[in-house]
């Protein structure tokens, strides 16, 4: 079901647009409903639950060259195209026949999150209890929930062992919850620009991005219409997170004081190129996310922590898994998942007696870069899978 909002008017600008919330699956998007209800890390549990996913290349004989791939928080399934769905993915690049993960030597699986919003069952789908959207209704969410539920995928492929677990930004934190709940799912780990637990400023900033949704008089307390939108909420969320994903040396290379021509200049700024990109990013944004999922997913983040207290320390947690091998990529333009992060989690590998490779990359574009910087990022990768 696709969702529709007519906005009344941007605070930027003198124009109306029409936003649709994409919660339709792709062509080539499978739904696996599971059979009984998911228990959650919190207790509570959902029925019925739906899981989005794709698969690119063929599973062998033997069941053992197969790739899970967790995403960030706002990514679909739709990793990259296929005969089936053409259209390019949000790792285009990274994955496909004769590219860094490639899929004419592996079979690779994507699952759109629990709790997101493009397929896979959250808070923006029905509560068949009331009819009605869940929305904060919806139980509280956990990464280690959503490791579960992408591991039910895979169990229902009759895959025993994944060779590979590939995790990129919260993607990583949901593999590392996953081997702490099934230490023996996969032998080999690539986590990208990850943590073992969030900071203290990727907090900050996702505390106010949900600030800014909530604090949308269309919020609503999570009851907004198609109508009535959160619009400025989820803008200035976006803002704040493009603001993060990139660097600020990538601020001055791409528009350093350069002036804007875009939209129209207000009382309190829109001079600049760098106040447009930021407008025009937020607006294509505003349409492709649900406000509430986007705040269970955020808050998820959050709470995640590799170590508990039943199995101690991320290094005694993993040393109970089978991983054999693993590579840790990470930007020193990163400022959400800094590159001391990536050093926790290799020494915490390395502690675990699993052969580590870490990688410290210089490229500019910051958290962003394993979207964007293939020259930087495909290279390891690719001689870490051959």
């Amino acid at each position: 079901m696709a969702y529709k909002a007519l906005l009344r008017m941007s605070q930027l600008a003198s124009f109306q647009l029409t936003i649709t919330v994409l919660m339709q699956n792709q062509p080539a998007t499978r739904t696996l409903r599971l059979e009984q209800p998911l228990a959650l890390y919190r207790g509570d549990q959902i029925d019925p639950v739906c899981l989005a996913y794709e698969c690119w290349g063929e599973l062998n004989a033997a069941r053992d060259n197969a790739i899970l791939l967790l995403t960030g928080l706002s990514p679909g399934a739709h990793a990259a195209s296929s005969p089936e769905d053409p259209e390019a993915g949000w790792w285009e690049n990274m994955l496909g026949p004769g590219k860094p993960i490639d899929t004419h030597r592996y079979f690779v699986i994507c699952v759109n999150s629990l709790g997101s919003c493009k397929g896979s069952t959250g808070p923006a789908s029905l509560n068949p209890k009331t009819g009605k959207t869940w929305r904060l209704d919806f139980p509280e969410l956990t990464l280690d929930d959503i490791a579960e539920a992408s591991w039910q995928v895979v169990k229902s492929l009759r895959i025993e062992q994944l060779n590979c677990l590939i995790g990129p930004s919260m993607g990583g934190m949901t593999a590392l919850a996953l081997l702490k709940r099934h230490p023996n799912c996969a032998r080999r780990l690539i986590s990208i620009s990850s943590a073992t637990a969030a900071s203290p400023f990727s907090i900050a900033i996702r505390s106010l991005q949900r600030e800014a949704i909530v604090s949308d008089p269309n919020w609503q307390s999570g009851e907004y219409t198609d109508d009535r939108w959160p619009v400025s909420g989820m803008r200035l969320a976006r803002k704040l997170g493009m603001i993060s994903y990139r660097s600020a040396a990538e601020w001055i290379e791409r528009f350093g004081r350069q002036p804007q021509e875009h939209f129209p200049a207000t009382v309190y700024g829109m001079n600049f190129a760098v106040e447009s990109y930021l407008e025009a990013q937020a607006q294509k944004f505003i349409g492709q996310f649900d406000p509430v999922c986007y705040v269970y997913l955020s808050r998820a983040m959050d709470w995640f922590e590799a170590g508990d207290r039943h199995q101690g320390s991320p290094a005694r947690m993993l040393a109970q898994t089978s991983l054999e091998t693993a590579l840790v990529l990470g930007v020193e333009t990163d400022l959400l998942f800094p590159l001391e992060q990536q050093k926790t989690i290799a020494k915490a590998l390395q502690a675990a007696d699993i052969k580590t490779d870490l990688h410290e990359l210089s490229s500019i574009q910051g958290h962003d870069a394993f979207l964007i910087d293939m020259d930087s990022f495909a290279p390891p990768v690719a001689q870490f899978l051959s």
